[in-house]
């Protein structure tokens, strides 16, 4: 795993929220994220008009990625932290750097 392909998963991950395809998204999220997807789902501005990885760097195990996601109301930087799972990167953090109403 490097940061490239963190990278385009993440990208991948964006890309499915701005098509408001949610299953699709939260098929990056590990299980456990998965068994609380009501709590990840109220971190999102749901829809997304535009979403964009703005960093990704290495961190301890994994990687920490910043997103940002522009919804009709408002913008989310989103902290996520992306593991190494069954080969892929995978999604196992992810909380609020900071939230502007629009």
């Amino acid at each position: 795993m490097d940061v490239d392909t963190v990278r385009d998963r993440a990208t991948a991950f964006c890309a499915a929220l701005d098509a408001g395809d949610v299953e699709a998204a939260t098929q990056h999220l590990s299980p456990e994220l998965q068994r609380n997807l009501g709590e990840v789902l109220a971190l999102l501005p749901l829809p997304t008009n535009e979403s964009t990885v703005e960093s990704v760097e290495r961190g301890g195990s994994g990687f920490n990625v910043v997103l940002r996601l522009l919804g009709e109301t408002d913008e989310v930087e989103l902290q996520t932290r992306w593991k190494d799972r069954d080969g892929e990167p995978t999604l196992v953090e992810a909380s609020h750097l900071s939230r502007t109403q629009q």
